[in-house]
């Protein structure tokens, strides 16, 4: 992939790794974003979740070279902690991590499906455990997870 380059979080990054290295390596690895995790390596668990354009990709499994010409977003390019995406501020008025380390994945998959209408203000919490069902959380803190969504739609509804 030499000379070719992706966007990550608003910024142009050069990749001159192989195209079908997994795009998750790249961010950690390289770019230094921990965000996204390596969970089962299978694309089972979501904890290595981005958004490729508005859409909520397994960065385990997606190579590099699919990754150019659209805009990837970690947790990180959603919010800062100064000023954190209603999603991240959700999370945490509602402790809805244990371990953490599905949380970024939770999240983002929250924000994509939220920007492509998946979810929306008004969403049940059927709708919202439904969205949700392919992110796992090992620790068990779904009802946490679908009252932090639940809290963060009604912020962005206001």
């Amino acid at each position: 992939m030499s000379g070719s380059s992706i966007d990550v979080n608003g910024s142009r990054v050069r990749v001159t790794e192989p195209i079908d290295t997994p795009l998750l390596y790249v961010l950690r690895d390289r770019l230094g974003l921990h965000g996204p995790r390596f969970g089962c390596g299978l694309a089972q668990c979501g904890a290595c979740t981005v958004m490729l354009g508005n859409q909520p990709i397994r960065s385990c499994v997606t190579p590099v070279g699919a990754a150019t010409g659209k805009p990837i977003t970690t947790v990180e390019g959603l919010g800062t902690p100064q000023k954190p995406h209603p999603l991240q501020a959700a999370f945490i008025e509602e402790q809805a991590a244990q371990c953490g380390f599905c949380t970024s994945g939770m999240i983002v998959a929250a924000a994509s499906f939220f920007r492509i209408g998946g979810l929306h203000p008004t969403s049940t919490d059927a709708q919202i455990k439904a969205a949700m069902q392919p992110w796992l959380c090992r620790c068990g803190t779904h009802y946490r997870i679908v009252a932090a969504i639940r809290r963060a739609a009604r912020q962005m509804a206001a």
